[in-house]
């Protein structure tokens, strides 16, 4: 089936460079050119992921992803001009999936949005009807849901694959670089921190308290661990 992606970009140029090297790859396009115009199409249709640029006219980059997420986990992949760290972690923070920085290669962002497809499709049959119980958390992999204490809990697509990571391998020490590679499923050029948001950002989901965690250890000097209690 063909994915439909939402381009949002208030630069023309950059609107038809995507538009045409996009479809080029069998993909359908729909194109915002300011934030507001962004939220309504995203609302009024479906999507398999949204390229959004953080510099828009009218509302932010930042502000039309928290008004994604607020109503959908689709996979976003945040532009940016300025290169800066505090642009990245924000989009990170609000639960962007990946971000890329202006000027980038179309070969990457092609690379970025085949990861992202790749881990989203990606279903080990072993799996399809696996129910994952762990204290009072309730992990459902064929559906990717999560219920802590009866209610559910709504993570984005990196965030289920690293707690269902996690939850079928209590125990095992994972470096930010096995996370890396294992989640993210490709040579990630971005910095370690982008771990330390996602895993932060999760524990702040499913830990009653995220400063004490119960599930999710940090293993000081080599990465993350669960413990399976």
């Amino acid at each position: 089936m063909q994915k439909r992606l939402l381009v949002v970009d208030d630069e023309p140029a950059i609107i038809k460079g995507l538009r045409f090297s996009l479809e080029q790859d069998g993909y359908s396009i729909e194109e915002a050119h300011d934030g507001q115009e962004a939220v309504d199409k995203f609302m009024a249709n479906n999507f398999d992921l949204v390229i959004l640029d953080v510099m828009l006219p009218g509302l932010d980059g930042f502000e039309v992803l928290q008004r994604i997420r607020e109503k959908s986990t689709t996979p976003v992949l945040m532009l940016t001009a300025k290169g800066e760290d505090m642009d990245k972690i924000l989009g990170l923070e609000y639960g962007a999936d990946d971000y890329l920085t202006k000027p980038f290669n179309i070969l990457e962002l092609k690379a970025r949005i085949k990861a992202i497809f790749r881990r989203a499709n990606h279903t080990d049959a072993r799996n399809q009807d696996q129910v994952i119980k762990v204290s009072n958390m309730t992990i459902n992999v064929a559906n990717r849901n999560v219920v802590i204490d009866g209610k559910d809990v709504n993570l984005t697509a990196k965030e289920f694959d690293l707690l269902q990571l996690f939850a079928t391998n209590p125990g095992k020490v994972y470096s930010r670089e096995n996370l890396l590679e294992t989640v993210w499923k490709y040579d990630y050029l971005g910095d370690l921190r982008t771990v330390d948001v996602h895993i932060r950002r999760l524990r702040e989901k499913i830990e009653s308290n995220p400063s004490q965690p119960e599930f999710i250890y940090t293993k000081w000097g080599v990465g993350y661990y669960f413990v399976d209690k």
